[in-house]
């Protein structure tokens, strides 16, 4: 076995046998499963408490047309709201003064409260009261009938979007469904590319404080152990990925089983299954059987080892020119900013995915990992992704280069403060 293969090894059983990598990834895919069942849940359960409200009606217009709600109760009230302020905080949850007719002049609402009102409140109250003005203003132009065709003339229109494939058939598509699945493809390699990255640079300064590389070093090439540990914990990444899906899978299957979720019903294609789904559920499986969800797995993971590949790189480059972690903020400063800028730039494509901004930034190496997986739901042109992903390759290719340069020179110096013009006195071609 080789060196480096020996090095890999090491890397990827060492980190697969920690209790913290157990635990985040069969803790993980709960989580997940919670983050979408435990609000599905809470909004469930109901709040039974009335709360009264007390209203003051000067033109005598709007409170009997006021409709109470499980919630809110409406009730008229003479006391004035000094009488409100001072004795009866404790009677009324809040007190509505309507003053005059509200489309007449420059009528005032007001909700008096003693603590701060949420905002249900005040839009259930601001839309009955709009409805009630528009309905009073209808009235005063005396025109048999104008209500109906007003309320007639509301038209809402549904536009579907559908796409040709490459045989000239029809899919529905969507696009707030593609916007999901881009931003969260996104959000993993974000997350991936700062973890994993984050580990191999902490990894090399553990290392390097506790001098175990020194003994490393004396077998194996300084470019060896860089690459071993760079690729070793890139298979971690992926290990931990690969339980999550499959976790995930185990969980929706046993939640089919125990939970009377049968997933053989949510296919649209099945019979009978149109009539018993809702529009909404049914128009949405349709638009997610039109994106290819194994292409998009499969670039995942092509744009997950190239990010990772391109970033931790730098990072254990990084590791091997300091010391001790304190120092990393200085140098890891610039490989931040350019993540940062690519989610944030996903976050925009994915609203505008054919935009010059997030076209050039999916070819743009240091943030096409990102952009790209954004734009893959709508659907790229191949070309693009070739293009994209041999330049984010080429650049793998030559930041390695750069970074085995750094990482030879200062894994077995000590003491030293390093600085940028330190570093690149490192990487400057020698004469």
């Amino acid at each position: 076995m080789s060196k480096l293969s020996l090095i890999i090894e090491r890397e990827y059983v060492s980190r697969v046998r920690k209790k913290s990598f157990l635990i985040l990834t069969f803790l993980m895919p709960v989580i997940f499963v919670l983050i979408i069942l435990v609000p599905l849940l809470l909004s469930s359960v109901k709040d039974t408490k009335v709360r009264e409200i007390a209203v003051i009606d000067a033109s005598g217009l709007y409170l009997n047309r006021l409709q109470n709600t499980p919630n809110y109760q409406f009730l008229s009230c003479s006391d004035s709201t000094e009488a409100y302020r001072n004795q009866n905080k404790a009677k009324y949850y809040a007190y509505l003064i309507i003053d005059g007719n509200l489309i007449e002049g420059n009528p005032r609402v007001r909700i008096y409260s003693v603590q701060q009102l949420g905002p249900d409140l005040k839009d259930y109250v601001q839309s009955q009261l709009s409805q009630m003005a528009s309905e009073d203003k209808i009235a005063s132009y005396q025109i048999e009938g104008l209500e109906q065709i007003i309320r007639e003339s509301k038209v809402r229109v549904k536009v579907e979007t559908i796409s040709w494939t490459d045989d000239g058939d029809e899919q529905k598509t969507s696009s707030e469904i593609s916007m999901i699945i881009g931003m969260i493809t996104a959000m993993l390699i974000y997350f991936f590319i700062f973890a994993y990255g984050g580990m191999v640079m902490n990894g090399v300064i553990e290392e390097k404080s506790n001098r175990i590389v020194e003994i490393i070093v004396s077998s194996a090439k300084p470019f060896q152990l860089m690459m071993g540990k760079i690729i070793g914990i890139a298979l971690v990444g992926l290990t931990q990925f690969f339980l999550w899906v499959l976790l995930l899978l185990v969980l929706l299957i046993a939640g089919s089983q125990f939970g009377g979720i049968p997933l053989d019903g949510l296919s649209p294609s099945m019979p009978g299954t149109e009539s018993s789904l809702p529009p909404g559920v049914l128009d949405s499986l349709h638009a997610l059987g039109s994106i290819s969800i194994s292409k998009i797995l499969f670039w995942f993971v092509l744009y997950f080892l190239g990010g990772y590949l391109l970033y931790a790189s730098l990072f254990a480059a990084v590791g091997g020119a300091i010391d001790n972690s304190e120092d990393a903020q200085q140098f890891t400063l610039p490989l931040t900013i350019p993540v940062l800028f690519a989610l944030y730039a996903g976050i925009y494509g994915a609203s505008n995915p054919d935009g010059p901004l997030t076209i050039w930034c999916s070819f743009i190496p240091f943030t096409s990992p990102i952009v790209m997986m954004v734009r893959l739901p709508f659907g790229v042109p191949f070309w693009h992704l070739l293009l994209s992903y041999g330049l984010l390759a080429l650049t793998f290719v030559l930041s390695t280069k750069l970074a085995a340069k750094i990482y030879r020179t200062g894994i077995l110096m000590y003491g030293k403060k390093i600085t940028y013009k330190v570093l690149w006195q490192w990487i400057k071609p020698r004469r």
